[in-house]
């Protein structure tokens, strides 16, 4: 539960930035309605607020098909205009692997419902990337990385948190631990925590710094182990295995033997 409220939290704060990138959507007021649907089951992304006193914003994101998803939200809608009479804009946005097959609306008997949705992979992931905004970078870890690595992605997505907040550290706290959460549902974590260790050991200091992700992180490391920082690669294998990343990893990734790897840990 802790976890739900938490990430359900994230997307509050994130929620203007959502609406501009992946919504269309320019809003300036914002006011929660959580304590007004109670019979709405507490969901990760579940968001349902009064935008600028015009209208009413229901949004749901999503990670894994669900054939009742159509009435599931018809039901959110029933509950919402209980208790406004502005009208209501249904947004859900699906950022899961699998083709969507999701059933966007309802014609049946009397009825007639349909609600927005938004699959992420049609969200050019480099229009994120490319702003200068902390709130932007995180929200790039949920679009489609096309021909990118996940890996090389991730990484310029922390050096550039870390640019962006100005060294500032609780700053820089603040947006991992949203994009920590988020990574979860691109099942992308470890590599955020990776990321996040291969900053911290100084690595902005290297080459890889410059080369951001189109050529990826482990050129720089080979770049800057050949120059000789041996006290960084140490401290950076240490960490890393302490975090449970293997021998054999840590050994690939510093182009270095496992009796290499080894001895630096011991000594």
């Amino acid at each position: 539960m802790k976890k739900d409220l938490v990430s359900k939290n994230i997307i509050k704060e994130l929620l203007k930035d959502i609406a501009r990138y992946f919504l269309n959507l320019e809003i300036n007021e914002i006011e929660f309605l959580d304590k007004e649907l109670k019979r709405i089951e507490k969901r990760e992304a579940d968001i349902v607020a009064i935008i600028d006193n015009s209208f009413i914003l229901h949004l749901e994101i999503q990670n894994s098909n669900d054939k009742f998803m159509a009435n599931r939200m018809l039901r959110y809608y029933v509950d919402i205009e209980k208790i406004t009479s502005l009208p209501i804009k249904q947004y859900l946005i699906y950022i899961g692997k699998e083709k969507p097959k999701f059933q966007t609306k309802i014609q049946k008997d009397m009825i007639s419902y349909e609600y927005n949705f938004i699959d992420i992979k049609n969200i050019d992931c480099e229009i994120l990337l490319d702003q200068k905004s902390p709130e932007a970078l995180v929200l790039a870890i949920l679009c489609d990385f096309k021909n990118k690595k996940p890996k090389d992605v991730i990484q310029y997505i922390v050096n550039k948190l870390y640019e962006y907040t100005n060294h500032n550290a609780n700053e820089y706290r603040k947006y991992i631990m949203m994009l920590e959460i988020l990574s979860t549902n691109r099942n992308v974590l470890n590599e955020v925590k990776e990321a996040e260790m291969l900053r911290e050991v100084a690595y902005q200091d290297l080459p890889s710094w410059h080369i951001g992700f189109e050529q990826g992180i482990e050129q720089g490391i080979e770049q800057g182990v050949s120059k000789g920082r041996l006290e960084e690669r140490k401290k950076a294998i240490e960490i890393l295995y302490s975090m449970g990343i293997d021998i054999a990893t840590i050994s690939k990734k510093f182009n270095i033997t496992e009796d290499e790897v080894k001895n630096l840990i011991k000594g």
